[in-house]
């Protein structure tokens, strides 16, 4: 059964803006440092290049299980005390650190650092939860739409920024992050307002706030326990993405890295417009549930063009496709919040952090080893596009598994649109 919520809080448009600029800063202040953290680890090891590899897949994997283990935890402690101190908090804690990793002295010192960032940088549950606060559900699509276009713009313009700023310095990154962050969490101190009232905050135990106990919150209902198995499969294929694309387009095509890099660049811009334009008209039209399901047709039919583009040309008629498949993230957490009360936002919002993190450890593995698979002269398949042909069927799942649990009764969106009144 749905449970209803209380309207929501409005606090002014500058309070508004400061979470969509939080997550900008924060993910501008990670992608600074994607240029310069690599080299700074193989200065570390001497240019031993085959052990830093190592290391900085050690990096990766412990950056995502610290962000796997703290997102529910940062979530549930905002609904405990609220969202103010959490977001300020962690704000304050990450530029901190990142002046820890700009005096970094040793790997050891460095490793400590990017931990503690898996931390602090996980208020990203925390900020959307205080967007669910203030939104009305029927507008939390279009909002979270704006996140998602945040996090695209500052995973664009963070490396470029990065790479400039180290040819000055190779430490300038990580003290610009610093600034960045810090300056976002004075800036909150004077215009974020809190979003839950002490009456609407619910009781923290380290239980519900562990990893497992956040995945308990998704069994609370069939329907939610539904829309979170989409949600994972869904997030599961974006990992082929990343984990993959650079090294499927240089063997199957031939690119170069200017031409992976300015390819990248395109669908990140055509996935961040598709959040920040489309997503808002696209779900007053067709509703939650018929975006959420419209969202994914396009992502199955642009992985499946991936999978089987003959040319390099026809490989890019894959991107708009999947630009597209944008809007299904932000109908799919509307959704999702509306089967929560109030005061479970941020433990619903760490659980899919908790997804999240998840996916980030089984993608690399799953994607890059069926591609491992599909171009080994032993195994005889001859099929570099096998791991994207998986990642269009696990969409395909997604699809199914949303549309039926979204049909069940009870688990129907309210804000499908409604009929025009009769003449």
């Amino acid at each position: 059964m749905q449970m209803s919520s209380p309207p929501p809080r409005r606090p002014g448009r500058a309070a508004v803006a400061f979470v969509f600029v939080t997550i900008l800063l924060d993910t501008l202040a990670f992608g600074v440092m994607v240029p310069v953290l690599p080299k700074l680890i193989v200065e570390f090891e001497g240019g031993d290049m085959a052990r830093a590899a190592s290391i900085i897949g050690l990096f990766g994997l412990a950056w995502a299980a610290i962000q796997f283990l703290a997102a529910p935890v940062l979530g549930a402690l905002s609904d405990r005390f609220g969202r103010r101190p959490v977001i300020l908090l962690s704000n304050l804690g990450l530029g901190l650190d990142y002046m820890l990793m700009a005096l970094a002295p040793n790997l050891t010192w460095l490793l400590i650092g990017r931990m503690i960032s898996g931390i602090t940088s996980a208020s990203a549950s925390t900020v959307a939860a205080y967007v669910a606060d203030v939104t009305p559900p029927e507008q939390r699509a279009a909002k979270f739409g704006l996140l998602g276009a945040a996090f695209g713009f500052g995973f664009i313009a963070g490396p470029a920024l990065g790479g400039l700023l180290a040819g000055i310095d190779p430490r300038l990154p990580f003290w610009a992050a610093a600034a960045l962050s810090l300056a976002n969490a004075a800036y909150g101190l004077l215009v974020l307002p809190e979003s839950l009232p002490p009456e609407r905050r619910s009781r923290f135990s380290w239980t519900g706030a562990s990893p497992l106990g956040a995945m308990v919150l998704l069994r609370s209902s069939p329907a939610l326990l539904g829309l979170a198995g989409a949600a994972f499969l869904m997030i599961l294929a974006q990992e082929a993405i990343p984990s993959l694309y650079v090294l499927y387009t240089i063997h199957r095509f031939g690119w170069d890295e200017a031409a992976v890099g300015l390819s990248l660049a395109a669908a990140g811009a055509g996935a961040m417009l598709v959040l920040a334009v489309l997503t808002g008209p696209v779900v007053a039209r067709l509703g939650e549930r018929r975006a959420m399901a419209a969202g994914l047709v396009f992502g199955v039919a642009g992985f499946a063009l991936f999978a089987l583009a003959p040319s390099g040309w026809l490989f890019l008629a894959a991107i708009p496709l999947l630009s597209l498949w944008a809007v299904t993230g932000p109908a799919l957490q509307a959704l999702m919040s509306r089967q929560v009360g109030v005061d479970e936002q941020g433990r619903l919002q760490g659980a899919l952090a908790g997804l999240r993190g998840i996916t980030g450890m089984i993608g690399p593995v799953l994607f890059t080893q069926s591609f491992a698979l599909g171009i080994a002269p032993a195994a005889g398949l001859n099929s570099p596009g096998l791991p994207y042909g998986l990642a269009a069927a696990l969409l395909v799942s997604a699809l199914v598994l949303g549309w039926r649990i979204t049909r069940a009764e009870g688990a129907r969106s309210d804000a499908e649109p409604a009929a025009p009144p009769a003449e």
